[in-house]
């Protein structure tokens, strides 16, 4: 057989700068030899194509790949560029460079070669070699808990069969470093070892061994060249904090930065710096810093925002030239981290004349009262935009939001700096008013199950309208106490029509589930069957009851309430309760109508001879409750839109058999009340302003009701009652109640935390039960019951107010200096008292679950009649909890509360602490 050889140029470029050096050699394809050999002779014509003096035209006759396990043969022809009928001219051309340069820059290749393989008068056969990268079988952290490595992972970017590069291994040890540098530890180090993973073929495994190294804390910030105060500047900076310290010997290296000596304890007392918390602060801050609830990790972006705060708070102060010349950042002896930061303040500045150009709507001596700043103020340019209105507040009180409120969508207001003069800088106020504009066309998206009337009728944005920033503020809010959509992600988008002086207003909202359910069940105990079951529908349409095709699964989207619940304790205990509301009867106006039905009833039914809850005990010795309510509210125009006048007409009937519900109340012949009927007939008036921005979790506004709840004085019209059989036969009183809750903000946070602030709420609660006859006892119903919470106390059978007090169990003495359950006096109080005062603080306030939790201080105390009345004497408390509100389930929250009255001498803090837990509703 004859010996074939196959003639081929090899091209093998190696990349030295910018430089490719070339090579035509010879493979014998016929023997067991398969390495590549220097061509010496055979295929004169192959052998020259390379050397001839004339460059030459060829046409590529043919292209494979040879070397490819993971890579379709055609995608890599593709990237090469390279085609059959191509014509290629030799020497001199660049087609194969490119070529190689293509493939290679793909980094999936650790080599890359074209082989001329054959010619055949002006065709050429080429072949294209490649050698892939292995390939990622495994990933192994060393060096770090299971913990650490499960987070690691997905931020590596390291994915099992991918070709490992360079450039993964880079992008792996950049994000280890970032995550443990985000976390303080500022001296990690961390290396790649490659093993060849001999279970696969051309795969390895990536060993990343990482050493964290000791966590590095910020030690000490400090400011060179600056007069206002260290602590403030500190103050400013929310994501660079200081690590707590206790030392006798601070350090105070400077790494050459002149800086001043340290606050000396006799330029204290020339300061009478006793007398100021910030400089006595100041003495002690180089040997006592607590930093109990911060974190004194480094983070480089937070720093820069802190540099920007620091320079904006001196703006605030009238350095409007201040900068930071030079900051530098260094590791102390023992690891940590100090920060100095060298300042120039520049010259402090002031407000010198205003004045105002282009309005004529309002005179300029109105626009300056609304404006506040007058000459000789402190220079604060953020004060000046806020005032004007270029950042917008939701509180208003602003020049913008006096235009914008009477239609002046196209406003706008520019102030201009006009003189600068020693420390004084002059302005002039440019206005240009524009024309006014009036709403257009109202759209709302998004309200998959709320009819679109039930959302426009609380708007304040009404076609033909001028428009209003306060009522496009006002409307939002009025939607979120709908409660039927995600709070938070109501948005007005308004478009401009400047060409004919209108706006248009798109209201976006999610939908939520606004409903509750209540369900639970046991049985046992001799007790019998227990449980509870409880439905609200609040987006409830009884239009629709009697429409099947409404029921999907309920009829829903008319705003209406509809509450069913039913609540059984074996024989001992069983109650009916069922209320619809009309937020807005007629559909007109916002007059609200609430019509409830109520059955319970508790009984003695324990026999403690036979030691069993019976049936025949029950229905001997009971205590039973059956009412009804019938109640009316209407919006008022005066003083504001915020306050509401309701009526409620309300009848209770009490029968009591062998019950006795208040030892000290007899009746004529020496028995106690046990058995017959009360009829509780009375009328209440309410007076009520709710301003709160939101249901769930208020931010912002108040909520205020003053009540009153009357009987007719039958003892007054009818003397023969007082000396009857049974004086409670018709129940009289009158019932005053005063509630007034305020929220406020605290700290004004921007971006996507816009959210999550703090919230102070305020609340003030007073109740008292008065009578017409002073020869009657105060009625034994509607009283009050201060203490605990409520939820395992039957006393509301009596029409009882249940008035909390965390940390305490249910008051029997109105002394706050004996425990009230250490008293077996009556509980049941004619007068309260009770304060309170919360910090919440938001988890979550998402659709799906609000979370928050809280700091408490409450004071409270109940009283039997208004001559042992005492605001001061009062039972405080303090303590935290979590409010958990959950579609379908509504409020879960707890508390635990400590008394401090009921801590003392021979008591433990276990003892005067109490948890109080919360289910579906918030006591009062």
């Amino acid at each position: 057989m004859q010996r074939f050889y196959r003639y081929l140029a090899f091209i093998s470029f190696t990349f030295i700068g910018f430089g490719v050096k070339a090579q035509v050699l010879i493979r014998n394809n016929n023997t067991a030899d398969t390495t590549v050999q220097p061509v010496t002779s055979l295929d004169a014509d192959l052998l020259n194509i390379f050397n001839q003096k004339t460059p030459q035209k060829y046409k590529v006759g043919g292209v494979k790949i040879t070397g490819n396990k993971y890579f379709d043969e055609a995608l890599l022809l593709s990237v090469s560029g390279i085609t059959i009928g191509d014509e290629i001219t030799i020497p001199g051309a660049d087609n194969f460079s490119k070529a190689i340069g293509k493939l290679w820059s793909q980094n999936y290749f650790s080599d890359v070669a074209i082989y001329i393989t054959k010619l055949e008068g002006n065709n050429i056969y080429l072949e294209i070699s490649v050698t892939e990268r292995p390939r990622l079988s495994k990933y192994v952290f060393k060096g770090v808990n299971k913990s650490e490595a499960d987070d690691l992972g997905p931020k590596t970017s390291l994915i099992i069969g991918r070709v490992v590069t360079e450039n993964m291994k880079r992008t792996a040890i950049d994000a280890v470093n970032r995550f443990y540098f985000d976390k303080g530890f500022r001296n990690v180090k961390t290396r790649i070892d490659i093993k060849k993973d001999t279970s696969f073929e051309n795969s390895v495994i990536l060993d990343l061994y990482v050493t964290k190294g000791n966590k590095v804390k910020i030690d000490e910030i400090s400011f060179i060249d600056n007069t206002v105060n260290d602590l403030k500047l500190k103050k400013q900076m929310k994501g660079t904090k200081e690590k707590t310290r206790l030392t006798l010997f601070p350090t105070r290296d400077s790494l050459g930065f002149a800086r001043p000596e340290a606050y000396s304890f006799s330029e204290y007392l020339q300061d009478k710096g006793y007398l100021s918390y910030t400089k006595s602060k100041k003495l002690v801050d180089p040997y006592i810093r607590l930093k109990l609830l911060t974190s004194a990790k480094f983070n480089d972006k937070k720093y820069e925002e802190d540099k920007e705060k620091i320079i904006n708070y001196y703006n605030s102060l009238g350095y409007r030239d201040a900068n930071i010349v030079k900051d530098t950042l260094y590791n102390t002896a023992k690891g940590n981290m100090n920060i100095n930061i060298k300042l120039e303040e520049g010259h402090k500045y002031y407000f010198g004349n205003i004045v105002w150009r282009g309005a004529t709507k309002y005179p300029d001596s109105l626009l300056t009262a609304v404006l506040g700043i007058h000459k000789g103020d402190t220079y604060n340019l953020d004060l000046l935009n806020k005032k004007l209105g270029k950042n917008v507040a939701p509180e208003g009180g602003d020049i913008s939001g006096l235009y914008m409120d009477d239609g002046y969508l196209f406003f706008q207001v520019d102030p201009i700096e006009t003189a600068v003069y020693e420390d004084t800088i002059d302005f002039e106020i440019h206005i240009r008013e524009g024309s006014q504009a009036t709403f257009k066309n109202i759209r709302i998206t998004g309200n998959d199950r709320t009819k679109e009337y039930v959302i426009r009728r609380e708007l304040r944005t009404l076609p033909g309208e001028k428009f209003s920033r306060t009522d496009v503020i006002r409307s939002q809010r009025e939607i979120a106490n709908l409660s039927f959509f995600d709070q938070e992600k109501i948005t007005p988008t308004i478009v401009p029509n400047p060409d004919d002086g209108t706006v248009d207003v798109t209201w976006g909202v999610v939908e939520k589930s606004s409903d509750q359910l209540e369900l639970s069940a046991g049985f046992g105990g001799g007790i019998g069957l227990t449980g509870t079951l409880g439905v609200s529908f609040n987006n409830f349409s009884i239009r629709n009851i009697l429409h099947k095709e409404a029921w999907d699964p309920l009829p829903v989207g008319d705003g209406q309430k509809l509450s069913i619940r039913m609540q059984s304790n074996g024989r001992a205990y069983r109650s009916y309760n069922v209320s619809f509301t009309e937020p807005w009867l007629g559909g007109k106006k916002r007059n609200t109508l609430t019509v409830s039905l109520y059955d319970t009833k508790f009984a003695n039914a324990y026999n403690p001879y036979t030691g069993q809850y019976e049936r025949q005990a029950a229905d001997t010795s009971f205590f039973k409750t059956t009412g009804f309510s019938l109640g009316f509210q209407k919006q008022l125009k005066w003083p504001d839109d915020y306050f509401s006048m309701g009526v409620s007409a309300n009848y209770a009937r009490y029968t009591l058999k062998n019950y006795a519900i208040d030892r000290s109340l007899a009746l004529k012949d020496g028995s106690l009340f046990r058995n017959g009927y009360s009829n509780n007939i009375n009328l209440k008036f309410t007076m009520s302003r709710y301003s709160l921005d939101q249901q769930i979790f208020p931010r912002s506004g108040s909520n205020l009701s003053l009540s009153v709840a009357v009987t007719p004085p039958f003892s007054l019209i009818d003397k023969n009652l007082v000396n009857a059989e049974n004086p409670y036969k018709l129940i009289e009183y009158h019932k005053w109640r005063f509630t007034g809750e305020w929220y406020l903000p605290i700290g004004k946070p921007k971006g996507e935390e816009h959210n999550k602030q703090f919230v102070l709420k305020l609340a003030a609660k007073f109740g008292y039960l008065g009578k017409y006859n002073n020869d009657l006892n105060t009625s034994p119903f509607e009283r009050f019951q201060v203490g605990d919470a409520g939820l395992s106390n039957n006393y509301a059978l009596l029409g009882y107010d249940i008035v909390a007090h965390r940390g305490y169990p249910v008051y029997q003495t109105s002394d706050p200096r004996v425990n009230p359950d250490q008293q077996g006096a009556s509980q049941y109080f004619t007068m309260f008292n009770k304060y309170t005062m919360e910090l919440r603080y938001p988890f979550s306030t998402s659709a799906s679950s609000t979370i928050y939790g809280l700091t408490f201080f409450e004071a409270a105390n109940g009283w039997y009649s208004f001559k042992d009345y005492n605001p001061f004497q009062l039972r405080r408390s303090v303590g935290v909890g979590m409010r958990f509100f959950l579609p379908m389930f509504g409020l879960l929250g707890f508390d635990y509360g400590v008394g401090l009255d009921r801590y003392g001498a021979g008591s433990s803090l276990k003892d005067a602490s109490r948890f109080t837990f919360m289910l579906g509703f918030e006591p009062d």
